[in-house]
């Protein structure tokens, strides 16, 4: 098997369209070589723990309404391709994602990192719920597998909340810069939200070279 470390925060909208292509292609090549890996990396680490307001959010990244909507255009044309579904009228705060960097954590330990990462993005984006909340990384925890219970008493306490945040210095001092990043085999990087033809490729060189060794 290959490694694949995708570095990714789930209130990143290009990390759930990003998704979206990769899985794509993973659907379509069933003998693909990779076994993935996500990695904490959180867009905004400053953020309140409560979140911010996301309206004004906005504001202060695109500077003006208009600059918000443009951005928005050109986000749906590849959510509409990567067929996921932005709800942006639902969603009222930009979270801080550090608990559910630590629920992925978590998650991980029990072999459903992917499932958790998944549900997040869908609950964020699509959902337009607030996954910097303890009740609703609870309730994700619950549908994917996991003892909402033993997750709620996590979240009360600073179980792992220093290894996230040394992963992710780490990540940074390694040139991580923006999410979505995924690195193969320890060696290429590959940033940005990727269209399947392309993942679609390197999974069908990886496969030849795998077949040539063999």
């Amino acid at each position: 098997m290959v490694k694949l470390d995708i570095f990714a925060d789930p209130s990143c909208p290009w990390c759930y369209v990003g998704k979206a292509y990769l899985d794509r292609a993973l659907e379509q090549a069933p003998d693909h070589p990779f076994t993935v890996e996500w990695h904490p990396f959180q867009l905004n680490p400053a953020l309140p723990k409560e979140g911010v307001d996301r309206a004004a959010y906005l504001e202060g990244i695109f500077g003006n309404k208009d600059a918000a909507i443009a951005a928005h255009v050109e986000l749906q044309k590849h959510a509409d391709q990567a067929g996921v579904t932005f709800n942006f009228d639902a969603m009222t705060t930009t979270p801080n994602t550090l608990d559910a960097h630590r629920l992925v954590f978590w998650a991980g330990i029990e072999g459903r990192q992917t499932a958790a990462m998944s549900a997040l993005l869908k609950a964020y984006w699509t959902e337009g719920r607030d996954i910097g909340s303890a009740e609703v990384l609870c309730d994700i925890a619950d549908s994917i597998g996991l003892d909402a219970a033993v997750i709620a008493r996590l979240l009360k306490s600073d179980s792992d909340v220093e290894s996230i945040l040394k992963r992710e210095a780490h990540s940074r001092e390694m040139g991580v810069r923006s999410v979505p990043t995924y690195i193969v085999a320890g060696q290429h990087a590959i940033a940005g939200a990727q269209p399947t033809e392309l993942w679609s490729k390197v999974i069908n060189d990886i496969n030849a070279m795998i077949a040539t060794e063999a």
